[in-house]
């Protein structure tokens, strides 16, 4: 297979994991709308449901980049606001492993990313199945930094054995890459990660990070193809069939 061919195997596969996931979407739901290729996918779909009349919801995207795809289809979008928690949220991974921890924030949004899954009754991650992985730590672990932090914490992190690099800008490789916050990014080269909890908690604890790409504990399900089937991934159980499973409670 060319390397074009796989990119649209790939695209093909994430199509397919957005499109199971609107299983999960019930009318008049609160949904969180997540970040990256995958997360697109999805948010067009939605929004297709939407435009049709076939779904009500309302949403709070984890970027500008969602947020405005979102605007563009038509999906109504609230502000955050105090004691407000979303029914569902669906989002992309970079990487995914069995127990469904995950490595988030290759987009650049793990930030937002968090709050919005933290204040989720559910997580659902979607991926393609280049995101499955025995064992987290091929993918590069992104951190949001402040910048005035940048070099104490780049020293912090090399320490731990992280081997950080700034993120530079797509548009101007001469600048460095910043979130919709205006923060940092650096990408951690650990490789694998065997202590992921411990390595969360080393990182909350350097002053700066504003955080760090790893989702521990936070996805309810994931639905990855394998094998060319959507398969329902849960935390230590068996694959089972996305199109058997029954979606939310």
């Amino acid at each position: 297979m060319t390397p074009i061919q796989d990119k649209s195997h790939l695209d093909q596969e994430k199509q397919d994991a957005a499109r199971a996931a609107l299983r999960w979407v019930q009318d008049g739901m609160l949904v969180g709308l997540g970040t990256g290729s995958t997360a697109a996918h999805f948010i067009r779909q939605l929004g297709a449901k939407v435009q049709a009349g076939e779904l009500r919801v309302q949403a709070t995207a984890t970027s500008l980049a969602s947020e405005n795809l979102a605007r563009q289809l038509g999906i109504p979008l609230i502000e955050p606001r105090r004691g407000l928690r979303f029914n569902l949220t669906v989002d992309g991974a970079d990487e995914v492993d069995p127990h469904l921890h995950l490595i988030k924030g290759g987009g650049g949004a793990l930030l937002r990313e968090k709050i919005i899954a933290t204040a989720s009754d559910y997580l659902l991650v979607i991926a393609d199945s280049s995101k499955a992985v025995a064992q987290l730590g091929k993918f590069p672990l992104p951190l949001e930094v402040v910048s005035f932090a940048l070099p104490w914490v780049l020293d912090a992190v090399a320490a731990l054995g992280g081997n950080p690099v700034v993120r530079m800008s797509q548009q101007d490789p001469d600048k460095h890459a910043q979130s919709d916050q205006g923060n940092l990014l650096v990408d951690c080269h650990f490789g694998a990660l065997n202590e992921v909890e411990q390595l969360a908690r080393q990182l909350k604890t350097i002053p700066g990070i504003v955080e760090h790409g790893l989702f521990l504990g936070l996805a309810r399900a994931a639905l990855v193809v394998q094998h060319g089937q959507v398969q329902v991934l849960r935390p230590d159980a068996a694959p089972q069939a996305a199109d058997s499973f029954a979606a939310l409670p």
